[in-house]
């Protein structure tokens, strides 16, 4: 079973705490899980989708399409079986060679970001498993998989061989989808993960959260944004008897999301698909840090700069040892506060992960 710190109250604290405040976020640092050894992991590189352009407005609304779905409106207080709270406007946590930052968006009446950390699975600290959940149409679906990613995942790596690695994230991040469907809430969530596991590095996503590499300073991205303006993207859900139309400047699934894959949207479930996209990479001498962030951060500012800021807070090197590094915070909150001076006014989640840190230790 995966150890997770859990309120023993009838009324749920939030799985995140103002500072100052003993965090209940999802964190656990041993894991007892019994698996076969992974000794190395297949490296399966495919190159981001091409986009190419969509056509034009009329064009698309010629299309015979079905009515236009809404999204529930959502409350800003979440409950969904655990009791009712408020979210903060700000969340921060300094782990074994991570750090994470939280702030709530101007436009939002309520925090819908959620993040994980799990660091120690099977008591080695060289694995640990990350993850940051955007929601939209409220919290309540970050909320649960934020809780249940980890455990999903973990548990389907554990179970199979080094080969069936990609398809053992999918099923734990079906599971989990599944989960949220069971719970009966609404809204969904994007979401970016990072498994770390025997020297290499598995990155997956559903959504346009993302993941940025810094290999000694040069941005590589690890992920490609689920959008419904992926041609790609658009020809399966069109192929599913959907549609994509341009609606309030963007385009949109049914013409209401503007991301194709997520976690929930039970009401877009036939296309808007919870499989994730994943990359594995082997951790070399040269990776760096992993940036894991929601799009309150990349719709204002480009993989680069965001290197660039974290190589330059962070100094030219962080020492290697388990404690948590106040430069790795420092750097987060400085990319969010960089992203709302440029205008954002989304939720905004920055995570930070010192490779070698877990890597070499």
């Amino acid at each position: 079973m995966c150890a997770v710190a859990v309120p023993t109250t009838t009324t749920m604290t939030p799985l995140f705490s103002p500072p100052k405040v003993a965090s209940p976020f999802y964190k656990s640092y041993s894991l007892n899980y019994s698996s076969p050894s992974y000794s190395s992991l297949s490296r399966s590189v495919s190159s981001p989708p091409s986009v190419s352009s969509l056509p034009d407005v009329d064009t698309v609304l010629k299309r015979k399409r079905p009515a236009r779905i809404d999204v529930p409106t959502i409350v800003p207080s979440i409950g969904f079986g655990f009791g009712t709270f408020e979210t903060p406007e700000v969340m921060e946590e300094e782990g074994e060679g991570y750090s994470v930052y939280c702030k709530r968006g101007r436009r939002r009446s309520a925090m819908e970001d959620r993040f994980s950390a799990t660091v120690g699975i099977q008591g080695d600290s060289r694995q640990a498993f990350f993850g940051i959940f955007d929601g939209h149409g409220g919290a309540q679906v970050a909320e649960i998989a934020a809780k249940r990613m980890s455990e999903n995942v973990i548990d389907q790596v554990t179970r199979r061989t080094e080969s069936e690695l990609e398809e053992a994230i999918k099923d734990g991040y079906l599971t989990t989808d599944r989960e949220v469907s069971e719970e009966g809430v609404s809204g969904g969530a994007c979401s970016a993960t990072a498994l770390i596991r025997n020297g290499h590095l598995a990155v997956s996503n559903v959504g346009d959260c993302r993941a940025v590499l810094s290999r000694k300073g040069k941005a590589e991205a690890l992920t490609s944004d689920h959008r419904a303006c992926r041609e790609d993207e658009r020809n399966r859900i069109e192929k599913s008897g959907g549609y994509v139309d341009c609606c309030r400047g963007a385009w949109r699934v049914q013409g209401t999301l503007a991301v194709s894959r997520a976690i929930g949207d039970k009401h877009l479930k036939q296309w808007v698909i919870s499989e994730p996209e994943t990359r594995v990479v082997k951790i070399e001498d040269d990776c760096d840090y992993l940036i894991l962030a929601s799009d309150g951060l990349w719709d204002k500012i480009t993989n680069q700069e965001a290197v660039d800021v974290v190589e330059a807070a962070c100094g030219v090197e962080i020492m290697e040892n388990k404690k948590p590094n106040p430069l790795l915070m420092s750097a987060c909150k400085q990319l969010a506060a960089l992203s709302a001076s440029r205008g954002s006014v989304d939720d905004t989640t920055v995570m930070i992960i010192k490779l070698n840190c877990l890597h070499l230790n």
